[in-house]
């Protein structure tokens, strides 16, 4: 081989060796990303049912005060009935 080619050749190795290294490195990154997704995702999964639980506690508490309008009484029992949906759909799906 002639020097010129293989000067070439140690060029575009030693670019290939940088593309490696940088692919290795972008992997890294993309993983620790993703995990730090994963952890993110569960978090807010975590604030959201907190949220829901708060909210719950705060509707119990505004309607085991004194009287509701009819407007609350509809909603409070359209969440009952929501519920006594959910609960009959769980009690189905153990029965099969």
């Amino acid at each position: 081989m002639t020097p010129e080619i293989e000067q070439k050749l140690k060029a575009l190795h030693l670019k290939i060796e940088a593309l490696v290294r940088s692919n290795s490195t972008l992997q890294k990154e993309n993983n620790a990303l993703n995990e730090a997704l994963k952890e993110s995702r569960h978090s807010s999964q975590n604030l959201i049912k907190s949220i829901e639980k708060v909210q719950n506690q705060l509707d119990i508490a505004k309607y085991s005060q004194a009287g509701m309008t009819p407007d609350e009484k509809k909603n409070f029992e359209k969440k009952i009935s929501r519920f006594v949906k959910e609960i009959d759909k769980c009690i189905a799906l153990l029965s099969v």
